[in-house]
């Protein structure tokens, strides 16, 4: 039985279901295995592999209570992202690397229902009056979701996986992102309240790294997470509040957005806040934050490169309030900011730690001269001799500069760190 064929048996297996069985009296389980009856009395003498009859089996069932063709490729741990372009094109990013799969949804309807049914699951709305959704499956991976007429080739549907064990330093050391060494000075930082910012571009691996750092958290914080939607996997600490943003419903009214979230976390007594993600006006409740006494926020941020976030960081205060100055902006920042961690994605599709860097301050400038804000790299990614055009090689290193800005480790009992 060829691809084609097997699409048309369960086309007609799930017809004879939906039209002969009792759906909404059935349990799972006992509507599966009767899906597995049928399977098996209508392929009949019919040539097909064992393989063949579990997956028109599992296509079936999906179709009717899960995720239809979703279910399989949600399921399989080695797929990281799903991007799905209409109901005829799925891309997957597999060991870094993007496939086509060779298999498509019944129809478009088949696959807004699908996506109907996800994005119920988050509590939330999309449709042609709000076409844009971002939320999560149960598993927390990430989810975003774009209808027509917004979407010209269909309803487009962009899954990020996570791995369900929760990412860890050790991890990164064993990729080869970071070294142990710098993996203990991360830690003082952390367990030393300094504000870290790890800034990277798309698919560079920020939430894992932000993930990764928030597990040296101290135990006994109250700690609160604001994410879009959320997927940051914080472990080991019973204090956790974690908060979710909400999109308007269908009136244009209820939505919910981070900066609500930042203001209202300040009167929760937070001792640390880590915000997903700053795209806009929040960055400046997030740095007010930090320069009222939460030390140890940690968030991510889009950017090339570390000079780059601070620009980015600029642009992100005005849109929340176009009137400040921008000398005003840059001191805010440069007070706030501790430590950028800057990420890259590289061109043999390898995540690398590129540099670390200390905010030491803010410069002011000459007479007409803008001021600027200062930056110490402490360590910087060297490629080595053993790079080629197809593999990376190189190390994170230690620049001559030492560390500035000591003051919150000698408070926390550190000396002599850097």
């Amino acid at each position: 039985m060829d691809f084609q064929q097997e699409q048309q048996f369960v086309v007609e297996i799930k017809k004879y279901v939906t039209e002969n069985l009792p759906l909404s009296k059935m349990e799972d389980e006992e509507l599966e295995r009767k899906i597995e009856e049928i399977v098996f009395q209508k392929i009949g003498d019919k040539y097909c592999s064992i393989e063949q009859k579990v997956s028109i089996v599992q296509q079936v069932y999906s179709s009717i209570r899960g995720f239809g063709l979703l279910d399989a490729i949600i399921s399989d741990d080695t797929i990281t992202e799903v991007m799905i372009n209409g109901h005829k094109n799925i891309f997957i990013e597999q060991n870094g690397r993007l496939f086509k799969l060779d298999k498509q949804f019944e129809s478009q309807r088949r696959l807004e229902d699908i996506i109907q049914r996800i994005v119920g699951l988050a509590g939330r709305e999309v449709n042609q009056a709000n076409p844009i959704c971002d939320t999560r499956l149960p598993d927390d991976s990430r989810v975003n979701v774009v209808l027509p007429p917004i979407a010209l080739c269909g309803p487009t549907l962009t899954i990020r996986k996570f791995s369900k064990t929760p990412m860890t330093i050790e991890k990164l050391i064993e990729y080869g992102s970071i070294t142990q060494e710098i993996a203990d000075k991360l830690e003082i930082l952390v367990k030393a309240k300094y504000n870290i910012f790890i800034s990277g571009g798309t698919g560079s691996g920020k939430t894992t790294f932000l993930n990764a750092l928030s597990n040296y958290i101290p135990k006994d914080e109250r700690v609160i997470t604001i994410e879009d939607s959320a997927e940051l996997q914080i472990t080991k600490i019973e204090n956790l509040v974690r908060l979710e943003t909400r999109n308007a419903n269908a009136s244009g009214v209820g939505q919910i957005t981070i900066r609500d979230l930042i203001k209202s976390s300040l009167r929760m007594r937070p001792e640390r806040i880590v915000v997903g993600e700053v795209r806009g006006g929040e960055a400046l409740d997030m740095l007010q934050a930090m320069n009222t006494g939460h030390d140890g926020s940690l968030s991510t941020g889009h950017a090339n490169s570390t000079q780059d976030m601070l620009s980015r960081l600029e642009t992100m205060v005005l849109q929340g309030a176009a009137g400040l100055p921008l000398e005003a902006i840059r001191q805010q920042i440069a007070s706030a900011v501790d430590i950028i961690i800057h990420l890259s994605r590289l061109r043999d599709k390898s995540r690398k730690t590129m540099e670390i860097c200390e905010v030491v301050g803010y410069e002011y400038g000459k007479e007409n001269e803008s001021g600027c804000i200062i930056l110490n790299p402490l360590y910087v990614f060297e490629e080595n001799e053993k790079s080629t055009l197809e593999k990376v090689s190189g190390s994170l290193n230690r620049t001559a500069n030492p560390m500035q800005n000591t003051h919150k480790l000698i408070l926390s009992g550190y000396k002599e760190v850097f």
